[in-house]
């Protein structure tokens, strides 16, 4: 995630910080702004009213009034405000989720407040991309169960809008137990979420934005049986054939909604990281004896935004500086994936999807 700036003191905080360390201010996420806000508490306004102080030092306090998220004073599980006349208790992000697990159980407890985090990253990219909240357009709905003695498995998935995830994921050693199980190199809660929110989108960008036939001359045709694919797909076992040259992943390769999940996903991914790297100034150069390439990595939200090409040419050093510092750690490559010519056309048509909605 990128890193913020108290906008009181100025000092370096973080999406997910509560208080800044340097100047003791109370922080949280204005969704709508798309930064973080030191508050100041405003009793005289109302009960568990907050007030937006002065910017860099000054002690004025004559911003706007905010609430804090309901699921920040009860479960400390958020850092989101919202505006004081706003008819919810919750957040923008809380909202958005509809089922719960049993709180009152400390597991669940400790795994909903992991994937509600992991929530936010998401709904701020969305923010970022203008998807987010968008007037008129209805975001998905969330549902985080949890699996119970005698009951079916709670799988994670999209449908009709709503995104249900399995609460399991949110422990360590269950979600490695199913990546290894599954063959897969990469299985995280953020990665889940990228990927379900990419159901979610296919529906309003592409089969109702009108652009089925571009989306089936590249991704192939949705209309294939979805059931018998995934069938198909885990059948294989490991041996899931030759699907680099055109796929992201090989789960992509089961059917074309996948296929597009994933890509989707490896694009917020990419925006993400990319945006990350610059809010540090990040510059590098990859190691050749002939002629080394120098990069300056652009945030993908500038404006003007970055051409695609432009964003691919500081991915892939990117991606490589960073496999290469976990694995001086001693950790697996944060990244494991290597994107083929085939890939790319399928980002490219993403990019140019979410640019075209932008612009709209």
């Amino acid at each position: 995630m990128r890193v913020f700036n108290c906008d009181h003191c100025g000092h370096l905080v973080f999406f997910d910080s509560v208080q800044c360390m340097h100047c003791g201010s109370t922080l949280a996420f204005v969704p709508e702004l798309l930064c973080m806000a030191a508050l100041a508490p405003a009793p005289q306004d109302g009960p568990d009213l907050w007030r937006r102080m002065g910017l860099r030092g000054s002690a004025d306090c004559s911003g706007r009034l905010y609430r804090l998220c309901a699921n920040h004073a009860a479960y400390d599980a958020c850092n989101f405000a919202l505006p004081a006349h706003d008819f919810s208790p919750l957040c923008v992000s809380c909202r958005q989720t509809r089922v719960l697990p049993d709180l009152s159980e400390p597991a669940n407890l400790g795994r909903w407040k992991q994937i509600e985090a992991a929530k936010r990253q998401l709904f701020y990219t969305l923010a970022r991309l203008g998807l987010e909240p968008a007037p008129g357009r209805s975001g998905p709905v969330f549902e985080f169960l949890a699996d119970w003695p005698g009951g079916p498995p709670v799988l994670t998935g999209h449908h009709g809008g709503t995104i249900t995830l399995n609460v399991a994921e949110a422990d360590d050693g269950e979600r490695a137990r199913r990546r290894v199980a599954l063959g897969e190199p990469y299985r995280t809660l953020i990665g889940h979420l990228r990927h379900e929110s990419g159901h979610f989108y296919w529906d309003q960008l592409v089969r109702d934005g009108h652009c089925l036939e571009a989306f089936r001359s590249l991704f192939g045709d949705e209309r294939l049986d979805y059931a018998a694919a995934l069938r198909a797909h885990y059948a294989k076992g490991s041996d899931t054939g030759d699907w680099r040259p055109h796929h992201v992943s090989s789960y992509a390769a089961s059917h074309p909604w996948e296929d597009w999940a994933e890509t989707w996903a490896h694009y917020l991914h990419m925006v993400d990281l990319l945006e990350t790297a610059a809010s540090y100034q990040t510059s590098l150069s990859v190691p050749d004896p002939h002629a080394a390439q120098h990069h300056q990595v652009t945030d993908p939200f500038a404006s003007p935004r970055p051409a695609f090409d432009n964003m691919v040419r500081q991915w892939v050093p990117l991606t490589l500086l960073l496999n290469s510092l976990n694995r001086s750690l001693g950790q697996s490559d944060a990244y494991p994936f290597a994107l083929s010519p085939g890939a790319l056309r399928k980002l490219r048509f993403v990019h140019d999807l979410l640019m075209q909605t932008c612009a709209g």
